[in-house]
């Protein structure tokens, strides 16, 4: 019986075996878009004047190299007029400017000529309220026994304000986000929550606000929707055609992807302890 098993188990193995095949699936390849990675942060106690601009191109779903784009033009102007330029690192599609002044609800162009076309966006700056305390809960989750770690800030109660979340944790490969909206808390303390489940004593998170304008927290909704929290980064190509502030006044047709934002940020950095 052992026997006569063994060789019923070897044919129906060779059967399926045999009914394997690589199936080659035939993708749609769009038309290339430029991508404009124009994310101006300011952090807190800094000049911010080193900002930098990326620029790149969609590709095929199967590639492992992001193309860059090279030898664009690239500026920002202030409501005064004042331009900082943006100068390519050699060749790397990554443009920079060591002068640019940030200013707190100053209006801003983004100006960006490449291959032929020209693309603009407006946008503010806006401020955020600084971290002021963090706090560690061992007893968190929906069980009841997940590390969880809220960033706590007092939320200005003279105007609407908008923000982005964002933490990097180092048990993790990619950073998290979402945005979020005074709506229910407008002029009290509260705060930002991780969503790392598998938090462990030693790991170490960083945790950035960013002031954002309602226009940028739309978007940044829209893309948290369609992607889930783990994005990689708003400021990369997103996993949907979903269209941010930049214009491309040459063709309005070829729109690019990526967004122009002016940002204050609170960054703080906290190491899970055994409390």
């Amino acid at each position: 019986m052992k026997k006569a098993t063994l060789i019923i188990v070897f044919f129906t193995s060779l059967f399926f075996a045999s009914c394997e095949e690589v199936v080659d699936v035939d993708l749609d390849t769009a038309p290339p878009k430029l991508v404009i990675e124009a994310a101006i942060n300011w952090e807190k106690g800094t000049t911010g004047n080193e900002q930098t601009i990326k620029l790149t191109t969609t590709t095929g779903y199967f590639e492992n190299v992001i193309p860059t784009v090279s030898g664009a033009l690239i500026d920002i102007k202030n409501s005064h007029g004042e331009q900082f330029n943006f100068i390519e690192v050699k060749k790397t599609g990554v443009y920079v400017c060591s002068n640019f002044a940030p200013v707190i609800d100053e209006q801003y162009t983004l100006t960006v000529v490449s291959r032929g076309n020209r693309y603009i966006a407006t946008e503010t700056l806006k401020s955020v309220a600084p971290i002021t305390r963090i706090e560690q809960n061992n007893e968190g989750g929906f069980t009841g026994k997940d590390i969880e770690i809220k960033a706590f800030y007092n939320d200005p109660a003279d105007s609407d304000n908008f923000y982005l979340y964002k933490y990097v944790y180092s048990n993790k490969i990619k950073s998290t986000f979402y945005a979020d909206e005074d709506k229910f808390f407008n002029g009290n303390e509260f705060f930002s929550l991780s969503d790392d489940e598998d938090l462990k004593i030693g790991n170490e998170i960083e945790i950035t606000h960013f002031g954002i304008s309602k226009q940028y927290y739309n978007y940044m909704s829209i893309l948290v929707s369609i992607a889930g929290n783990n994005v990689g980064g708003p400021f990369q190509s997103p996993p949907a055609t979903v269209k941010g502030n930049i214009v491309n006044v040459t063709n309005k047709d070829n729109y690019p992807l990526g967004y122009f934002s002016l940002c204050e940020t609170s960054t703080a950095k906290y190491k899970i302890s055994t409390k």
